[in-house]
């Protein structure tokens, strides 16, 4: 039976939802208010009331799709229910008609799909922008806050002269004390300047917070798409400039769709889990894996031949295959899961692009040979490595 709005329980995880935003904290503990009285919402402020079934409908749509709460999908649950982004809102709608979960997954691979081509590189470009805008503030500030901190030394010398001279009468008198409101002023603009560089310097934390989590798949742990996008840019010109060879290659997991059919979703995603732990152990600063969507994923390999970078990754495929995973909601096995992968040299085709194609042919080149392997492609067709 779903939960309903009456629901005990729902009324409990909206609180803990309500607790988690620090919706009515106490200076000691969370406090979190009670319903209030019919005749108390009537005497309520419009904007407060407003606010209130903000959170409360914020709460209820995490709950009925089983959401975790996180700054991600309070920011989907928000734009869904304000209607900011009226297209995802139709697609959730058109979902559950469907009676198909909102699952996390799915909600990552619509935003991939939305969020793409020339408006990933117009994010790209603005956060890049407003990190050296940042950048070039804090340096302002602090150089600022130096030469305040220089007059306020010089300033300050200068009264106590003042201060020690007596006989010049009522001007020097006055100008001590113009000095001195002078250097209590400088002093609080010192102040101000301090402060606002620590803010500066949060934000800019708080803008590589969010750089990294726009950049990670949320189920996997692993890069995202855009992130592997960003990185292909980096790599070619690393490549090319130390001369190294550079292979990309994509797998994707056996008979995935049967997993979900038998054990379903969330099962599926600790098959994907456990898959991405297997490929995430060959990454290092020349090795980038990343989930590319669904049950697909994507690996970047610089320095080394495409036979090489084919017993990287068939190495690990053989780890994988060698794993027994067992679904604990029933401790049903599995049974072996296994991936097939492509493997192509970026540098053997005109664009990246056509590299990125003849890894992904191959990878069907591969499950056309019984899967569970992995194949190498060359500029005409693919070849197994022996």
């Amino acid at each position: 039976m779903g939960m309903t709005a009456h629901d005990p329980n729902l009324a409990r995880e909206q609180r803990g939802i309500l607790r988690w935003l620090g919706f009515g904290a106490a200076p000691h503990a969370y406090a979190i208010p009670e319903e209030p009285a019919p005749d108390e919402l009537a005497d309520m402020d419009p904007r407060e009331r407003r606010r209130r079934q903000l959170l409360t409908d914020v709460g209820s749509f995490l709950l009925t799709h089983r959401l975790e709460v996180s700054p991600y999908t309070l920011a989907i649950a928000h734009d869904v229910i304000t209607g900011a982004d009226q297209r995802l809102a139709r697609q959730i709608e058109a979902r559950v008609a469907a009676r198909e979960p909102v699952s996390l997954e799915w909600l990552e691979e619509v935003s991939r799909g939305g969020v793409q081509g020339e408006g990933s590189a117009m994010l790209n470009a603005l956060m890049a922008k407003l990190e050296t805008s940042l950048t070039e503030f804090a340096d302002t500030t602090m150089t600022a806050r130096s030469a305040a901190r220089e007059y306020n030394s010089a300033l300050e010398a200068h009264v106590g002269e003042l201060e020690q001279v007596s006989k010049a009468g009522v001007v020097i008198t006055e100008l001590a004390t113009i000095a001195k409101v002078m250097l209590e002023r400088t002093r609080e603009i010192e102040q101000e300047m301090s402060r606002s560089e620590m803010q500066t310097r949060t934000l800019q934390s708080n803008l590589d917070e969010a750089r990294r989590k726009a950049d990670m798949d949320h189920l996997t742990g692993l890069p995202n798409r855009r992130a592997f996008e960003a990185a292909l840019e980096k790599e070619l010109v690393a490549a090319k400039q130390a001369g190294e060879p550079l292979c990309v290659a994509f797998v994707d997991i056996d008979h995935f769709k049967k997993v979900n059919d038998t054990h379903g979703h969330e099962a599926g995603d600790r098959v994907l889990k456990a898959v991405a732990q297997t490929l995430a152990k060959i990454t290092n600063d020349k090795c980038h894996v990343a989930r590319h969507g669904g049950e697909e994923f994507v690996a970047l390999i610089r320095g080394k031949s495409l036979e090489q970078a084919w017993l990287v990754l068939d190495s690990a495929r053989e780890a994988m295959a060698e794993r027994r995973l067992v679904n604990r909601a029933n401790d049903m096995p599995f049974g072996k899961i296994t991936f097939s992968g492509g493997v192509a040299d970026v540098f053997a085709y005109a664009k990246p692009g056509d590299a990125l194609k003849a890894a992904d042919d191959t990878l069907y080149v591969a499950k056309g040979q019984g899967r569970n392997c992995i194949v190498y492609a060359e500029q005409k067709g693919g070849k197994v490595a022996s």
